[in-house]
């Protein structure tokens, strides 16, 4: 595999220009490209009609192939794919880590949740929750202005309706698409139904309240208490990439053994990740190509799914008539019932995603009075809802 070099945006390089009905392109002195290779290797960066300020690395080994101003004047990148996938393999290898530490942090948001008033603890516990049960970009205060798309820190009071404890939200998110999310969750209803209650002029729902008054939340916070719960590397978005690896391979599990056939097999995969992109609210591609780990996808055509461990009592799938809980693999305790954690390790001890039964596995569960978690009882049966494990 040839060894990429790093460029930087400051690097002399080739440029895009539009002429007639198409575009050429120009090297570093500003002449034609006439090569054509050099020229087949631009188009095929397929770089965005739309960017201004055109940059194209000279070499095809550069990190970065190309650069460009969208629309909305953000930089962009387009990257080397080698690049690409190292970076994606951090990236999963990342969210992993987080996730191991999520089990303490759904532990200490439980306790905030239950403090007296609406502190500031108790306000960013909700969001952490909410961030982890509803799937929320964390949104930002710009975005909301000038776009009118909203996220967790500018969601609106009169986007969320409540019914028992059962929480909707609806509200314009990324790209234009109306969002729909439900949580059903006695704590978060209680705390949401008196944050869009309250007596303040605010029309956003997060606020906190001390002796002066209400405060705004802003995505900042919500950035700094995700790296104060699960470590100074995490940030919100990690729950996103986290629950739609989740989702995707409890779909895969239930999809059952991969069929033999080629076109049968991808079939499967594009249902799971429309499903999980529908969740999310991404399209499938950005889904596959950004959240969803690669790996699991090769396992899951390998024949290994979570589903292998069900076999064992580690996990409830729908059709499955295993018990969920076995003798030797047991959740960790949770706290107030709002979580569990479902791990399994290999005989390496090691915590890579090198099986989907050797990832670490993270689930919510609704509990009752046998909820064993906290009386004793016996353990209650685990079905497959939404793309979460919960106890019924």
């Amino acid at each position: 595999m040839p060894r990429l070099r790093r460029v930087r945006a400051g690097d002399a390089g080739w440029t895009r220009r539009r002429r007639g009905r198409g575009v050429i392109y120009l090297d570093e002195t500003g002449a034609q490209i006439t090569d054509p290779e050099s020229v087949a290797r631009c188009r095929d960066l397929v770089i965005p009609p739309a960017w201004q300020d055109v940059w194209i690395c000279p070499s095809p080994l550069g990190h970065i192939q190309a650069m460009g101003t969208d629309a909305a004047g953000r930089r962009q990148y387009l990257y080397h794919p080698q690049w690409r996938r190292r970076r994606d393999r951090a990236k999963h290898e990342h969210v992993l880590q987080v996730a191991q530490r999520l089990p303490r942090a759904r532990r200490g948001v439980a306790a905030d949740l239950a403090l007296p008033g609406m502190p500031r603890e108790k306000v960013l516990a909700l969001a952490f929750r909410l961030l982890d049960e509803a799937y929320f970009r964390a949104g930002g205060e710009r975005y909301a202005k000038e776009n009118g798309s909203f996220g967790l820190a500018t969601v609106l009071r009169d986007h969320v309706e409540i019914d028992g404890d059962e929480v909707t939200f609806r509200y314009p998110a990324k790209s234009g698409q109306v969002r729909h999310s439900q949580v059903s969750d006695p704590t978060v209803a209680r705390v949401v139904r008196e944050l869009r209650d309250r007596d303040d002029a605010d029309p956003e729902l997060l606020a906190w309240q001390d002796e002066v008054g209400w405060h705004d939340v802003t995505s900042s916070d919500l950035q700094l208490d995700v790296k104060d719960r699960l470590g100074t590397d995490a940030r919100p978005k990690d729950f996103r990439t986290w629950h739609a690896t989740v989702l995707a391979a409890t779909g895969l599990a239930a999809a059952g053994p991969p069929p033999r056939a080629d076109r049968a097999r991808r079939r499967v995969v594009a249902e799971v990740i429309r499903d999980v992109a529908e969740q999310l609210g991404n399209t499938p591609a950005v889904c596959r190509a950004s959240y969803v780990d690669p790996r699991l996808i090769d396992l899951w055509e390998r024949g290994q799914t979570v589903g292998a461990r069900a076999a064992q009592g580690l996990i409830m799938l729908p059709g499955s008539s295993a018990e969920p809980w076995s003798g030797r693999d047991r959740a960790a305790s949770c706290a107030d019932c709002s979580s569990s954690w479902i791990s399994s390790t290999s005989s390496s001890g090691t915590g890579a995603l090198s099986g989907i039964s050797l990832m670490r596995y993270s689930s919510r569960h609704r509990h009752g009075p046998s909820c064993s978690s906290h009386s004793g009882g016996p353990r209650q049966r685990l079905t497959l809802v939404g793309g979460r494990h919960l106890a019924r």
